[in-house]
């Protein structure tokens, strides 16, 4: 198991590098390995089981 996952096809909304976005799961958060902007995410517990 990786710690972070690639994530592909996805732009920087900062510097717009293509496949440059990294999602670390263990600090919730994305980074791009081009100009370093992070941001958080936001999980998801229910995983959208409810109506």
């Amino acid at each position: 198991m990786t710690l972070a996952h690639f994530l592909n096809g996805l732009r920087c909304a900062t510097c717009l590098t293509l496949n440059a976005l990294w999602l670390d799961l263990i600090r919730a958060q994305v980074e791009c390995r081009e100009c370093g902007q992070t941001a958080l995410t936001v999980t998801d517990p229910d995983e959208g089981r409810t109506a």
